[in-house]
């Protein structure tokens, strides 16, 4: 129907597939939940390599990443949505979808992670801190996940000016949580490396290149799995995004360069800190991961190509990605590894932190809460996401 979005699931053709994929993820959050529950049994302080000295590991990074990629689906979806019939609302449905499942993988790995995940809910409702940023961060990031669900119902339901009115409240409360998320780094005085104005602006700019290369990898994985070529409207929308992750790989360089020439100016716990990326125990995951594969490759090849390929926009896509993965593990470890008394005899240079087997098996349950909402999404929404798009005035058809 010209106008309206008929949903139908996914063709029979594909299903096989997905099917085996759903199993697998299904697996993978299968082996997660058995971790958390192992570190139940035995005690998160012998499960996590946790101290005291390093209280946050990889599993606080990883909520950080999936809740970053979160906002920066949910804010591009508003922008597309908003302003309909512009290059990217046909993948703005997707995105809005993607970043409820983001967020839920974000739920999961911190809901496993903490040792009591139950008093989370409860606490943030019956005992509200409003002078904890902690309890915003939750607060918000609750309150949007519940209003892109409605959003995403009103779009179902074909209520478009209901659902754009939501989709924009729903990327107010994703920036103020995200841009919250960095103020609960930024505002410990007491580890100088996180410490300032400079982390809340930092982790919004990460969420719109993040956002941007997950619903260029997601959109090429489904026609992938559906064995299809890419239309010419939904090649344009990822051209758009491929167009964001070249202006964003350079202004999130530009930050990390200024982020680095701060902390040399800096004190000495600053420059010990910066150290341990540039020359110390983090220094490949720095110049390799989050420098070189994460920014400077992804930003060449789509340079260099033009965007004119969508294999090499999902390359590109696939390593940003993985360089944000490694740049929040490194932005949480940096800024605890120097101890507070350096200098002391016996003290150490850096403490020392290698994640636990149980630490990754909830990293994996993690993935697989995303990739399973993706493979979902794939199978149940069909043409909702490859048909049709919506705007209150405007309708695009993708192919």
């Amino acid at each position: 129907m010209e106008g309206n979005v008929t949903i139908t699931s996914a063709p029979e053709a594909i299903k096989p597939a997905i099917n085996r994929l759903m199993w697998l993820a299904l697996f993978m959050i299968f082996i997660g939940v058995a971790g958390a529950v192992y570190a139940q049994i035995i005690g998160h302080h012998h499960a996590f390599a946790n101290t005291r000295e390093m209280p946050w590991g990889m599993l606080i990074g990883v909520y950080a990443y999936f809740a970053i990629i979160s906002t920066g689906l949910c804010v591009l979806a508003a922008f597309s949505h908003v302003f309909g019939g512009n290059r990217m609302a046909p993948v703005a449905n997707r995105m809005v979808w993607l970043s409820i499942m983001a967020l839920l993988g974000a739920f999961t790995v911190i809901g496993l992670e903490i040792e009591n995940p139950w008093r989370m809910p409860l606490g943030v409702i019956l005992h509200p801190n409003v002078t904890s940023n902690i309890w915003w961060m939750g607060t918000l990031y609750g309150m949007a996940v519940g209003i892109m669900l409605l959003e995403f119902g009103l779009i179902l339901t074909k209520r478009f000016t209901a659902a754009v009115i939501f989709g924009v409240l729903a990327a107010i409360a994703e920036s103020l949580a995200n841009s919250n998320l960095g103020s609960v780094f930024a505002s410990l005085s007491s580890h100088p490396f996180w410490y300032g104005a400079q982390l809340p602006i930092f982790f919004l700019g990460s969420a719109v290149l993040s956002g941007a290369a997950a619903i260029v990898l997601f959109t090429h994985y489904s026609y992938i799995l559906q064995k299809k070529e890419i239309g010419e409207y939904t090649f344009l929308s990822l051209q758009t995004a491929g167009k964001i992750m070249i202006l964003m790989t350079f202004l999130v360089s530009v930050a990390t360069g200024w982020k680095f020439a701060n902390a040399y100016s800096g004190s000495e716990a600053m420059v010990m800190a910066a150290d341990s990326l540039t020359s110390g125990p983090l220094s490949t995951n720095f110049w390799v991961f989050e420098i070189g594969i994460g920014l400077a490759l992804p930003c060449l090849l789509l340079v260099v190509t033009r965007l004119k390929s969508v294999y090499v926009m999902s390359t590109a896509a696939l390593m940003i990605l993985v360089g944000q993965f490694f740049s929040r593990f490194n932005l949480v470890v940096s800024g605890e590894i120097v101890p507070a008394n350096y200098g002391f005899v016996g003290v150490p240079q850096y403490f020392s932190y290698s994640p636990t087997v149980a630490e990754y098996l909830l990293v994996i349950a993690g993935f697989g809460v995303v990739g399973f909402g993706f493979l979902a999404g794939e199978w149940f929404l069909g043409k909702v996401f490859h048909h049709k798009v919506f705007h209150p005035h405007t309708d695009i058809d993708h192919h």
